[in-house]
């Protein structure tokens, strides 16, 4: 079989990169290893889809990437925030912004963005081959000549886009294939670890609070007593650990430094109440131990915190839980509030790609081209999504990786 353009992988980079190929006019094959479309993107945003993130001034959108982000600024150019939100509410999708300028469906259903996606690839009339997977390429002269499928079939296209993502939700098709292409071909592929990946926590009473989710809590993180990263909203305890959003949002950092100095101490500091300084917590549980005076110490927290963590806490604190309450001693009362702006937890690793969003690391930047997302070293390949060296945090930053890498490669790659 053969086409103007093969793309391979069925994700949200692959069936944009496909349909744009197709809208202009190329002849389009769709390579998709699992029997449906989109599997994982029907997963993000807890299956709501968070498709974008409102931040129309490029430059302070790229930033969410690090440095690396730079090398998004050109394909923003053609295909940026804007443009994504145009073209899903062009073909009948209406969208909202929530808080932190998440873009959603208004349904609040991502099979509608997938629906959206897949009448794309038909207006276009890309050939979808599903429960096909790649095996290997033949290559000459620095070209792709055809892609070899498992069960003896073959595709020739006069261009390739890799889209097969990364590592992350193995169980969606994501199980790095690209990457091990990519250095077949040539390519070199930097250091890949989970992100936006729940923690594991030393500490045997996390257990005790599973399932327990904190709004409006700061979670400050160290290495070796020295201050990394701080973050302020919600948090989840697990059986294993944390998750929830700030967790997430500091286990990329937390991850690379695991794999960098794995001896190091990795401490995180939960302040359950950081609207209050020490001295304003102080006389907050002042005024709690009056009301409660007569109480057991036991009974006398259940103003200031979740039922699930009250055991926790009286334990950590050291007070004798049948003790009463106008017996507390202003240093043990001092002692807890402490304890209440500094819980102290030991991080000991970080789920594995099963458990993560998505992919640190992917084919070096320096190996393709930013304006049309074209190989450096195989001139007839494109890349686009999560395979690509950038991951930014959650909030619509990688789908719009997605959109934005995988329409400027879909363009380039028909020859437009």
């Amino acid at each position: 079989m053969s086409f103007d353009v093969a793309v391979i992988g069925g994700g949200p980079a692959g069936m944009m990169a496909a349909g744009r190929a197709g809208e202009l006019g190329a002849k389009v094959v769709l390579i998709e290893k699992n029997k449906n479309l989109g599997r994982k993107l029907l997963l993000t945003g807890k299956g709501r889809c968070n498709l974008a993130k409102a931040e129309f001034n490029h430059k302070e959108f790229v930033k969410g990437f690090g440095k690396q982000g730079q090398f998004l600024l050109s394909a923003l150019s053609v295909f940026g925030i804007k443009e994504t939100i145009e073209f899903f509410e062009k073909r009948g999708l209406k969208t909202k912004i929530e808080r932190g300028k998440r873009v959603f469906p208004k349904s609040d259903k991502a099979r509608d963005v997938l629906n959206v996606l897949v009448n794309y690839l038909r207006e276009g009339k890309v050939a979808v081959l599903l429960d096909s997977r790649v095996t290997n390429f033949e290559v000459a002269n620095q070209k792709i000549i055809r892609a070899f499928i498992k069960g003896g079939r073959q595709i020739k296209a006069k261009k390739y886009i890799l889209c097969s993502g990364g590592k992350s939700y193995p169980k969606t098709g994501s199980t790095g294939d690209g990457f091990r292409w990519a250095e077949k071909l040539g390519h070199s592929v930097t250091k890949l670890r989970p992100a936006l990946v729940p923690l594991k926590i030393k500490e045997r009473w996390v257990k005790q609070v599973q399932g327990l989710a904190l709004k409006n809590v700061k979670i400050t993180f160290f290495e070796n007593k020295k201050k990394r990263a701080s973050k302020f909203g919600e948090a989840l305890f697990t059986h294993f650990g944390l998750s929830g959003p700030i967790i997430l949002e500091m286990s990329k950092k937390i991850g690379q430094l695991l794999d960098e100095k794995p001896s190091y101490s990795l401490k995180l500091f939960l302040d359950l109440k950081p609207g209050l300084d020490f001295q304003k917590l102080d006389k907050r549980v002042q005024r709690d131990f009056e009301k409660y005076r007569n109480k057991m110490f036991k009974n006398s927290l259940a103003d200031l915190l979740p039922q699930k963590l009250i055991p926790v806490i009286v334990r950590l604190s050291g007070i004798n839980p049948g003790k009463k309450v106008n017996k507390i001693t202003k240093e043990e009362r001092q002692k807890l509030v402490k304890l209440l702006k500094n819980l102290e937890m030991t991080v000991v690793g970080l789920l594995g790609f099963d458990k993560a969003i998505i992919t640190n690391g992917g084919i070096s930047l320096k190996e393709i081209d930013s304006k049309t997302m074209k190989s450096k070293i195989i001139d007839n390949l494109y890349f686009a999504g999560e395979i690509i060296d950038l991951d930014g945090p959650s909030g619509g930053y990688n789908l719009q990786l997605c959109w934005t890498t995988g329409f400027v490669a879909g363009q380039n790659a028909a020859g437009k």
